[in-house]
């Protein structure tokens, strides 16, 4: 036996080094890149649905302030034309310009648009559609019965179809 620390056949004495190996730093790597991947993938998706509860939120508040208009005009609702949903807007959603109402994801304001009865083929970010008459059915629409007093109110989701609420 030798003395002087040599813990080695050939005589050399045996020195550890500090670090890392190649296959340590390899694995450290796959699983940072593994979770930027799911960071990567999770966060359009939150997003999305971020900016869809967002619109909801947007066509509760149309729905609270058509309530209002209601109060305001012996029960009549706003009526199905270009005009009188501008008007509306203008003083029920934006209070003449102090408000936001704008799609989340445009970032622009609502188009309020009249609809026809139908439900829209290829809505788009940013419309909200006005029916005078109808009740929602789901994604789709109802006649609401007599009297011109029940409104429905339709947008896209992200996520995909559509978000109705009426006032029945």
């Amino acid at each position: 036996m030798r003395k002087g620390g040599n813990n080695s056949m050939n005589g050399n004495p045996t020195k550890k080094t500090a670090g890392f190996t190649i296959i340590e730093v390899v694995l450290v790597l796959a699983i940072a890149g593994l979770i930027f991947l799911i960071v990567f993938l999770a966060v359009p998706a939150l997003q999305k649905g971020t900016r869809d509860t967002q619109r909801r939120q947007d066509i509760g508040r149309m729905m609270s302030q058509i309530a209002s208009y209601q109060a305001n005009n012996n029960g009549q609702v706003p009526q199905a034309t270009t005009t009188d949903l501008n008007n509306f807007k203008n003083r029920y959603l934006t209070a003449n310009g102090t408000e936001i109402f704008r799609d989340p994801l445009t970032g622009q304001d609502y188009n309020l648009l009249v609809g026809g009865g139908t439900v829209p083929a290829n809505p788009s970010f940013g419309d909200i559609y006005y029916y005078v008459g109808y009740k929602c059915n789901g994604e789709s629409l109802t006649t609401a019965g007599a009297g011109q007093r029940s409104v429905a109110v339709m947008t896209p989701l992200e996520r995909g179809g559509l978000f109705c609420q009426d006032n029945k």
